[in-house]
């Protein structure tokens, strides 16, 4: 009971960070990224704040430094650390930026391929 309480207390603290976003349980995997407001196509959700790191970990994000380079470790410590995969995601990375796919209504996850399927 007291990790249920000390998570929750975690939760709201950092779904304050982003007024564009809250934290809520996932369908797809534990916590999510949810959108507080409708997000249009194109919008800017957030920024993946992190550390450089060179382990996978469970909130590390790899960029691909250029195309067929290097892959970079991020290890999120923000609230879009919670970004759950999706087939079909309705956000995507562009470096440590992410972006609204489509028009995403308030309430619905926000999603990214984490790039699983890339040859």
């Amino acid at each position: 009971m007291i990790l249920r309480k000390a998570f929750i207390e975690i939760t709201v603290a950092e779904s304050a960070q982003n007024p564009l976003l809250r934290i809520a349980r996932s369908t797809i995997h534990g916590s999510g990224v949810f959108a507080a407001g409708n997000l249009v196509k194109g919008q800017s959700i957030g920024f993946y704040e992190s550390s450089v790191v060179t382990e996978n970990g469970m909130y590390v994000l790899w960029v691909e430094d250029s195309p067929g380079g290097d892959w970079t470790g991020y290890e999120g410590c923000n609230e879009m650390r919670f970004m759950n995969h999706a087939d079909q995601p309705n956000a995507e990375m562009d470096g440590l930026d992410c972006y609204a796919l489509t028009f995403i209504p308030a309430g619905a996850e926000i999603t990214i391929d984490y790039g699983w399927n890339d040859s």
